[in-house]
């Protein structure tokens, strides 16, 4: 299961409708590489596969493929504001290592493939 905040739902919601296409998703996946083993991606698409698992969170429509979802298990993703403007936080109880930007992982039980030294 994986958790999107109020506020995370409403800034996704307003970033969809700028894109002006009402049959887009959020899409939520995993990919090696990363400082860490694994890489979190997020963005928007229009194409599922039969085995995508798809969820509603409160009218928005995510969809994870079904490779990804052992990675997002109790997955929570936050929007936060500050003075530099504002972005998406990932907080992953799978991770036993995270990097500093936040945006790798990896699990107790799978590295994934890290980038070269230098490459976050």
């Amino acid at each position: 299961m994986i958790t999107i905040s109020e506020s995370a739902t409403d800034k996704i919601k307003e970033m969809l409708e700028s894109e002006g296409t009402p049959e887009m998703f959020l899409r939520i996946g995993v990919k090696e590489g990363g400082c860490s083993g694994f890489s979190y991606s997020m963005g928007f698409d229009d194409e599922q596969s039969v085995d995508d698992q798809e969820m509603d969170m409160t009218g928005l429509r995510v969809v994870v493929d079904q490779s990804s979802l052992r990675y997002l298990n109790g997955l929570e993703i936050d929007w936060k504001e500050s003075a530099m403007g504002g972005g998406f936080t990932i907080e992953n109880p799978n991770a036993s290592a995270t990097c500093g930007c936040g945006s790798s992982f990896r699990t107790a039980a799978d590295a994934g493939k890290p980038a070269e030294a230098g490459e976050c």
